[in-house]
């Protein structure tokens, strides 16, 4: 690349980290896997038990990141209606497994609906009941390619520890909603959820094992993989 075109690069990047994405793009980039019947049924059922749902560029970024793993054993932490979890089956091996943790009774079994609804086989997923902590604290070290949290922010942090015991060497941890429409980036923001996220982004990015990333997509996606040894 030549002097003139690197300056004028330099200017058009200084430029874009100045405006943010044009909001029509970042529409578009949202809508642009699309949504089917069954995923737009979670949503309203999501609508009408107050669930607040990934927004479509996440479920889109957890299919992607699914196939990419070749996943075969995932857990979900946060099953709400079942759109991130369709999302995850989604992109997983057609052998794989999610396993799916909520403490929300009903909310499971509008996702089980989701599921089946949607085809899929109900031994490629299981529906367990509890609280978040208290039951992956009881799943098997080494034993996932994806761990997926959407539950309890001010948990994260514990999760984040869990999942880096219960992914293989490779595997992807990623947590849903950490921008929270701008409150993160902004310091003036200091509520228990928004200092519990910072956290939980400080320790994925401090952590040498793991390679990491911050995804603007719906309202964050934090990802980071397991470094191989």
């Amino acid at each position: 690349m030549g002097t003139a075109a690197a300056h004028h690069a330099a200017d058009h990047w200084e430029d874009a980290i100045a405006t943010g994405i044009d909001p029509t793009s970042w529409a578009y980039a949202e809508d642009y896997t699309g949504e089917d019947e069954v995923v737009t049924g979670a949503r309203a059922s999501a609508s009408d038990s107050g669930v607040v749902p990934i927004g479509p560029g996440t479920a889109a970024a957890l299919s992607l990141l699914a196939a990419g793993a070749g996943a075969k054993a995932v857990v979900e932490i946060g099953t709400g209606t079942g759109v991130s979890g369709l999302a995850l089956l989604r992109g997983m091996r057609s052998d794989g497994t999610l396993t799916t943790v909520d403490i929300d009774a009903e909310n499971q079994r509008l996702a089980r609906k989701t599921f089946l609804d949607a085809g899929v086989a109900s031994n490629r997923f299981r529906l367990i009941a509890g609280a978040g902590l208290d039951v992956v604290t009881r799943l098997t070290d080494g034993h996932y390619d994806l761990v997926f949290c959407d539950a309890d922010r001010r948990e994260n942090t514990a999760y984040l520890h869990e999942a880096l015991r219960l992914l293989r060497p490779g595997g992807t941890v990623a947590f849903a909603g950490v921008l929270t429409g701008g409150k993160v980036a902004d310091p003036a923001h200091r509520d228990a959820d928004t200092m519990a996220l910072r956290d939980l982004i400080r320790a994925v990015r401090d952590d040498d094992t793991l390679v990491s990333a911050l995804l603007p997509t719906s309202e964050g996606l934090l990802t980071a993989a397991k470094r191989l040894k």
